[in-house]
């Protein structure tokens, strides 16, 4: 076996990435960009469709909304430390199992 097929998906991965960040640079570096959500953007559609404002919707499940930033932040670490434990454990069995199959 040749070194390159040894290492087949560390390449696509770098590859994926250098991409990723090529498309990133090229898109950022022309003109003013304004992000928004996909939230933003359905509700400015439906009300492009409807004739409502925005501000006349109601959700039909009420939004929680922590009552301080500090709070806000931390949920989202713990979002964060939740999917990488999942990924983690993913790829910790994956490891098991290739450690544990003999080579062929």
């Amino acid at each position: 076996m040749t070194m390159i097929s040894n290492y087949k998906l560390e390449i696509i991965t770098v590859l994926a990435i250098l991409g990723f960040i090529a498309i990133f640079v090229s898109v950022s570096s022309g003109g003013e960009h304004e992000f928004s959500g996909s939230d933003d953007v359905g509700s400015e559609k439906i009300s492009e469709l409807t004739g409502q404002s925005v501000e006349s919707f109601k959700p039909l499940i009420p939004q929680y909304e922590p009552p301080s930033g500090e709070i806000e932040a931390t949920l989202f670490a713990l979002q964060c430390a939740f999917g990488a434990l999942i990924l983690g454990i993913i790829f910790g069995y994956w490891l098991g199992q290739r450690k544990k199959s003999p080579v062929s």
